[in-house]
């Protein structure tokens, strides 16, 4: 099944199997005032969660590692996406947001994604 992403090699062809994999995630998932939606964008240098409320379409909270509280922190990625998780995690619960749905971007469920969602799931936030 197509899902309009053109094939192509090496790296080009892994950008493109990580943009199927996110719109065939995104085609199961959608946040609701009750429940929105936790997406979680990782780079090279830096991990950004917001907690995002689809039907909408607003922002109800995120947090970066280009927070003025996080950034420039000690330790590697995987303790700053836990800082960024239990950042966004106090942010969402002051908003008034007990559950969210869990939305990876299409990328492996392991390592400084599975740190930040580890992180809120201990803050308090429900998935």
């Amino acid at each position: 099944m197509a899902y309009g992403v053109k094939i192509a090699k090496g790296d080009a062809y892994k950008r493109a199997a990580a943009k199927r994999r996110h719109i065939r995630i995104r085609k199961r998932i959608s946040g609701t005032p009750e429940r929105p939606r936790l997406v979680v964008t990782r780079t090279n240098r830096g991990i950004t969660a917001q907690v995002i409320d689809d039907i909408k379409g607003h922002t109800v909270a995120s947090a970066s590692t280009l927070d003025a509280s996080i950034r420039g922190g000690e330790g590697d990625k995987s303790t700053q996406a836990q800082k960024v998780g239990s950042l966004v995690a106090e942010r969402a619960k002051a908003a008034g947001v007990e559950a969210v749905v869990f939305d990876r971007g299409g990328k492996q469920y392991a390592g400084r994604i599975a740190a930040l969602a580890d992180a809120a799931r201990e803050a308090g936030l429900k998935f």
